[in-house]
Formats: structure tokens, C-alpha cells, sequence
């Protein structure tokens, strides 16, 4: 009787180990993009960096430079206008984790959200913040439309934010 016990509680460990492995690996095959579909995304969200930077008439607005919050995050962010319309860009140097679902990109009234919350996760209050778009991909240039009714001067900071767990993964204070 104990051998059979020991026999089926082996094969389930076997099934539950198998099954961890295949679903881990499928999250790591999976883009951003993939990950946030439940995000609606316009159209316009995101686009290549080096056509936005060789624009002549293309003019930066605000800039910083990102501070790790929840996991480490580096890099360049600005905000930048061309022919009337903002733009919110990252620069080559970004990158943050991949261990984060439901990555977005926010723009935050605070002007240091990650000294303005409490660790581990940096958490945000709703009202604080407003989401742009879903994080295009972990690292290098990307670049962000901003919604001509948002008014830029009311947000201090920018930030990658982990919805499903209100976890604020690094942020950059933007100054003129």
C-alpha cells in the first residue's frame, strides 16, 4: 500500500514539475505585446526612435534619467514634440526587467514616484497616474504618442508599472 502511495505521489510531482517548466517557458517566448493584449494599444502607441531623433523639427521638452523601484531599470527618458504632437521617448541605454505581466508605460503627477512610495513594490494610488500604452519591449530605443488632451504640465515623472500587482518598476523625474 505505501508503495503504491509513493508511486502515484511521484508521478504527480513528475506532471506538476513538467508542467511548470513548459508554462515558464512559454512566458519567456512570449513579446510584451503578447503579454498585455487585454491593453487596448492604439495604433500610433509606438514607433522607431532613430526616424523620431533624425527629425529636424523635433523638439525635447522634458528629459531624465530612470531610477530602479521595484527591479532594476536604466536609461534616458524625454518628452519631445513634433509638428504639434508630444511624444514620449526611451532612449537606446533603457532596459528593465522581464519578470513583470501587464508592464505599462505611465506618466505621474510626482515628481520622484519612487521616493513618493514605499518598497518593496512602489505601489501607486489610482489618480496619481495615467497609463500611455503598454511597455513596447524590456530594452532600446522606443517611442510613445501622448494623447494631445493630456495636459504635460500636470505630470512631473514617467514610469514602468506593473499593473496586475501595482508594482512600479523604475522612474524618471522629468525636468526641463
Amino acid at each position: 500500500m505505501k508503495l503504491r502511495y509513493l508511486l502515484i505521489m511521484g508521478l504527480s510531482s513528475l506532471v506538476i514539475v513538467g508542467c511548470a517548466r513548459e508554462v515558464s517557458n512559454n512566458q519567456a517566448n512570449e513579446s510584451p505585446i503578447a503579454v498585455n493584449a487585454s491593453v487596448p494599444v492604439p495604433s500610433t502607441h509606438a514607433k522607431s526612435l532613430a526616424k523620431s531623433a533624425q527629425s529636424p523639427d523635433s523638439t525635447a521638452i522634458k528629459s531624465g534619467t530612470f531610477v530602479s523601484g521595484e527591479h532594476t531599470t536604466q536609461g534616458k527618458a524625454g518628452i519631445t514634440t513634433k509638428d504639434g504632437k508630444s511624444f514620449l521617448e526611451f532612449d537606446e541605454s533603457f532596459k528593465t526587467s522581464e519578470l513583470g505581466p501587464d508592464l505599462v508605460v505611465i506618466l505621474h503627477r510626482s515628481d520622484d514616484v519612487i521616493n513618493s512610495t514605499k518598497p518593496p513594490s512602489y505601489s501607486l494610488k489610482k489618480g496619481d497616474y495615467i497609463i500611455l500604452a503598454p511597455l513596447e519591449k524590456y530594452s532600446g530605443a522606443q517611442t510613445y504618442s501622448i494623447p494631445q488632451n493630456i495636459n504635460l504640465a500636470d505630470y512631473k515623472s514617467i514610469a514602468i508599472w506593473c499593473r496586475k500587482f501595482n508594482a512600479t518598476f523604475g522612474a524618471a523625474s522629468l525636468s526641463q
